[in-house]
Formats: C-alpha cells, structure tokens, sequence
C-alpha cells in the first residue's frame, strides 16, 4: 500500500485504503503501536534517527505508526501533502499558531467561531504580543479593511459553528495571498467529506477530529493539515511541547475515516429534512442550515461544500427561557455540547460553547438567548422530529 498512488483514487476509497502500511505479520486491519518508544540495534543508528539522517520511529511524543497512518490517511483525503495529529482540535489551533506566530504578529479572523478558538485568541496569544481582530465571514470588504502590515493569518470556520455562515473561501484566500498572510480553514463541521479547502486556496486546514471523524463520541484528537512547508514547523512544535495525539485514539480515529462519507451523506440527509420541519414551526424565528434555499449563502455553499453537513441551528421565540424548556424537555436527544456524534446531541451555545465570550461577543457574533443548535445525529428523522415536538410542546 505505500506504493499506492493516491492522486487517482476517489476520496471515499482514501478513507478506508490510504496510510496503510502492514507488518511482516500480514494484518488486514490498521496495526495499534501501543509503546512509548523504539528500540534500535546500534548506538550509530540512534544517532542517525534522532538527527533524522534516517527515517524511522524513535519515541510516540512525535513518531508512531499509528499515529502516521493517521496522519497520512487524513492528508490523502484532503489532498495535501502532510498532516499532523495532535491531542485534540484546540491543541491543533495552538500548535499551528506557536510554529507560524511570533510576538507583533496579528491575526484576522472570522467574528463568528467556537468558543475556546475566540478565547485561545483573546485571553491566551494576546498574552504574548499576537494581535486579534475580527471580521464577518460573509462580507469580503471586512477583510480587505481588517489586513494590518502585520498581519500573517486569516483564520475562518466555514460553515460556521453554530449560525452555519458559509465563507467564500477562494475570495477570502485571494485577500490573503495579496497580503501575504496565510489562510487557515477550520474544516470541522464538514470533514473531508463534503469539502477540501486546500483545492479551493486555503493555505492549511485544521481539525477537532473529536467530532465527526469519530463520529461516535469516543475520543479527542485534532489535526493540521497543509504543505509539507507549512507543516514542518508545526511538527517541530509537537515534537517539542508534546501536544500529541495517543496512539489508541489514533487508532480510533482511523477507525472513523473508514466511514466518514456514508455517515456525512446521512447526517446531511437528516439535518435537512429538520431544517425544513423547523421553518414551518410557529414556535422559530429563524432557522440556519446552508442546505435551505432560504440560507443566504446557499448557492456559494453548494459550489464549495458536496453537502451541508449535520449541524442545524434556530432561533425560537421567547429567549433563554424558551430554549432552556425544549431542550429541558426532550428525550431522545443528547443534552451536550459536543457535536458530530451519530447521536443527536442539542445544546444551548449562548450558556454553554460559547458562554465564556462577553455579551458584546456574543451579539458582535448573532448568538442570541434563543439559539439551539442541533448536531443532528443517524437516529430516524420521524423519531427527531417527534422529540423536538415533544420539547416545544413544554
């Protein structure tokens, strides 16, 4: 399988064929290397190892099969050149920023993100001289205004985690380039699946393969996937610091690229048939899913995504109180904030992903007391729906 030429193979045959590399033992399966290090068989070829005059694996911190055929599966699927795996999709947003930012840099980024990623921005990089700014996601002229001298990163989550805005990532990374700035893509709430950023100019791609590349809620991991230029650095950080990814959750996560694209059509089939149930409810005020011809990115989101992913948020009348009684009130779904799982989990973003950000933030951003947002799982839609009814009935 190393041989493989991954160029002509279909994404949905990379899932489940790429980075893999078999033992003298023949295994079928993805191997776990389930060690903290490796033995050599000469004090010369320790020396040779750990100055990387020759390939191999030394210690699980920065080097192990698993790990690797992770990693390399991963890459394959969004076709870059090299990816790296960290503990989870914030250790990847750290690591990607420690190796490429320095003190006086400044970031510009997407005004509408998860959480953590505006905290690890405003509270944490801001502490060592990186400057943040914000821009819509959806309004280019935004961008164009919000490019410093300093600036070396545009950074965007697109769709949107929860309000599903879909940026033009092509137009955003063309700003970026004429700038000489580097475009990161959060490509969580999609996956490889339904959208490669890299094909569409974005200079790297991040992830928190905890969510969909699970898909089952079992463990955290996270990646950073790009040119082996770009990624290198990234790798040195990881090698040093040690925000790792472990080679059971590796495993894991392997495990979850096999299915990805049949699970992603169904997510996606899912959340739309909610979506469209939710527009016609007396009880919402707004509903934002890009697969609705009513989202006002819908045409941009089907020229750069093959679906619209799982996510479905809404507004509903009455505010907090409202929203806190659905979700107080269903049975079938999962009250937790995590998403991507094929359970459907539902969560309130304004007190629980987003609830560290200021109140200023959270309306600069259009998370309002009302919001739910969905992560819409592979239960059938009839038994979704009937559990929804059953919280707005409250």
């Amino acid at each position: 399988m190393a041989d493989l030429d991954y160029s002509n193979l279909h994404p949905d045959t990379l899932a489940v064929r790429a980075g893999t590399h078999r033992t003298e033992f023949g295994e079928h399966s993805d191997a776990m290397f389930l060690t903290s290090s490796f033995v050599v068989e000469t004090a010369e070829e320790a020396q040779l190892k750990f100055t990387g005059q020759v390939p191999g694996f030394i210690y699980s911190r920065f080097t192990n099969p698993t790990v690797s055929a992770f990693e390399e599966r991963l890459a394959a699927m969004e076709g870059a050149e090299r990816a790296v795996a960290t503990a989870s999709g914030m250790s990847a947003i750290l690591s990607l920023c420690m190796a490429h930012l320095k003190s006086g840099d400044h970031i510009l980024a997407s005004s509408v993100l998860f959480g953590s990623t505006m905290q690890l921005f405003n509270n944490y990089l801001a502490k060592f001289g990186v400057e943040v700014t914000y821009a819509s996601p959806v309004d280019l002229a935004e961008w164009h205004a919000g490019v410093r001298p300093n600036t070396r990163m545009f950074f965007l989550e697109t769709p949107s985690n929860p309000l599903i805005d879909v940026a033009d990532i092509r137009a955003i990374a063309d700003v970026a380039h004429a700038n000489n700035a580097l475009l990161v893509v959060d490509n969580c709430f999609c996956s490889p699946a339904l959208q490669q950023p890299l094909k569409l100019g974005a200079d790297i791609v991040v992830h928190s393969a905890t969510k969909y590349i699970d898909g089952q809620g079992r463990v955290l991991g996270g990646a950073v996937v790009g040119s082996s230029a770009l990624i290198e650095p990234v790798y040195l950080f990881l090698r040093t610091a040690g925000p790792t990814l472990s080679p059971f959750n590796a495993w894991v996560l392997l495990k979850g690229l096999e299915t990805l694209s049949l699970r992603m059509k169904a997510h996606s089939e899912n959340a739309i048939k909610l979506a469209r149930w939710l527009e016609t409810h007396p009880e919402v005020e707004h509903v934002y899913y890009s697969g609705l011809k009513s989202h006002p990115q819908h045409e941009l989101a089907n020229r750069q995504q093959s679906g619209h992913g799982g996510v479905v948020s809404f507004d509903v009348k009455g505010g907090k109180d409202a929203a806190w009684r659905i979700i107080d009130r269903v049975q079938l779904m999962s009250r937790t904030a995590n998403l991507g799982d094929v359970r459907t989990t539902i969560s309130h973003p304004a007190t629980t992903s987003h609830g560290r950000l200021t109140q200023e933030a959270r309306n600069r951003a259009g998370i309002g007391d009302g919001l739910i947002r969905i992560s819409v799982g592979l239960e059938h839609i009839g038994d979704l729906i009937a559990d929804l009814e059953r919280g707005f009935s409250a």
